[in-house]
């Protein structure tokens, strides 16, 4: 099963992903609409507190990963299975992503 996915920047630039599912994702949708706020808190975080580096948002995101993975009652090499292969999945679907430029008049 795959989720698709669109992204829009700031600067208008959209992506459209195809991410492959877990065989185990239970809300297709519930995922999609939890992508779609983390990415509003990233977005909503730089405005108020002003720009910051791509790295620092990724070490973020994969720390975060790292907690809520902890959060769960599993054997800690299952969390950690879980959360590679996840992550693969991920950038796997980010490397065939579509990327369209900005909308006509934008610079």
């Amino acid at each position: 099963m795959k989720l698709p996915y669109r992204a829009v920047t700031a600067s208008g630039e959209t992506f459209d992903f195809e991410f492959p599912l877990h065989k185990d994702t239970s809300d297709p949708v519930r995922v999609s609409q939890l992508v779609t706020e983390l990415l509003h808190a990233i977005d909503k975080d730089i405005q108020v507190c002003g720009e910051t580096s791509n790295g620092d948002v990724l070490q973020a995101l994969a720390m975060a990963m790292a907690i809520r993975g902890q959060m769960i009652y599993a054997p800690s090499e299952d969390i950690r299975a879980l959360t590679q292969v996840l992550l693969d999945f991920a950038l796997e679907a980010g490397a065939g992503a579509n990327q369209y430029g900005p909308p006509a008049g934008h610079a």
